[in-house]
């Protein structure tokens, strides 16, 4: 139907936005790839989506005249994967709402006040499965706790996807389960807020494309502490506090350092906001055009 629908209105040149496209179409075709995440976990997605990806999402990069992707490092990715060359992809990154925005003190207590009994807390933001590493931020948190007493929680802000098993079982483990909490998906009328009021925000996922809530929470001025693998060090940069996604240890360690170090935590939480800066979607729509110029000049 797509290629039906794009002769009937005439159009120009297609932008898929979403890592999809039409083989049959012959309109100059501008395809946004996220990540390739399928490629590198495919224990984590059903037998039948294992097979579409591995046989189309290939085709597709190579069908599109132009590829604009997210991170550099997932223009390397899909440069590897692919056998595509790296002139034919353009980087556009992702930008950060002006809904976000560092909160003053009163309202920052008032927030803990509702969602965490008053105490400052570690946020994770995003879906609930494998890849994310929630399990493996729970085991951290209990570390940490272990580790210096802290009067501190964690609150889990997402959806529970799929293959959550792991997850439910760090929970249920945890001696410290009274200071976790899952608040399910936060909309926009409570994620602000939650994020500005965190005391650091942690995103220790084991694979990213990108990561917006590393903007979201650096744009707050809160300080995040995320994977030292992927696209993670490139949308961080010297504002994250890298660690090692598949050691707890490391994950505590990089908690423990904020929450003992005053100077520390200034630094990163000044240099996140700066890093955010960097990252707009006025640029990334710059890039778009440009891509979609140079497929329909072609």
């Amino acid at each position: 139907r797509l290629p039906a629908v794009l002769e009937r209105l005439k159009a120009d040149v297609f932008l898929s936005p979403d890592n999809f496209l039409s083989l049959r179409s012959k309109l100059p075709t501008v395809l946004v790839t996220h990540d390739l995440a399928p490629f590198h976990f495919p224990e984590q997605i059903t037998p039948i989506q294992r097979w579409y990806y591995h046989r189309f999402i290939p085709k597709f990069n190579r069908r599109a005249e132009e590829v604009v992707t997210v991170s550099n490092f997932t223009k390397q990715d899909i440069v590897k994967q692919f056998g595509i060359a790296e002139e034919k992809i353009t980087v556009a990154c992702n930008g950060c709402r002006d809904i976000f925005r560092p909160l003053e003190d009163s309202e920052k207590k008032a927030v803990r006040e509702t969602f965490a009994d008053g105490k400052p807390y570690f946020l994770y933001v995003g879906a609930v499965h494998p890849r994310k590493n929630v399990h493996g931020l729970i085991r951290a948190f209990d570390i940490f706790k272990r580790n210096t007493g802290a009067d501190a929680g964690l609150l889990i802000g997402g959806r529970f996807a799929w293959k959550a098993g792991e997850v439910q079982q760090a929970y249920e483990a945890s001696p410290f389960k009274k200071d976790i909490r899952f608040l399910g998906y936060l909309g926009d009328d409570k994620l602000p807020a939650v994020t500005g009021a965190a005391f650091a925000a942690t995103y220790v996922s084991f694979f990213e494309g990108f990561g917006i809530p590393l903007l979201e929470a650096m744009r707050c001025g809160v300080p995040v502490i995320t994977s030292n693998i992927t696209s993670m060090p490139e949308v961080a940069g010297n504002a994250g506090l890298l660690v090692d996604p598949y050691r707890p240890e490391d994950i505590a360690r990089g908690m423990q350092q904020l929450w003992e170090d005053p100077h520390l935590y200034r630094e990163k939480a000044a240099a996140g906001i700066e890093q955010e800066k960097q990252f707009t979607w006025e640029g990334a729509a710059e890039v778009v055009y440009e891509a979609l110029r140079r497929a329909a000049c072609n």
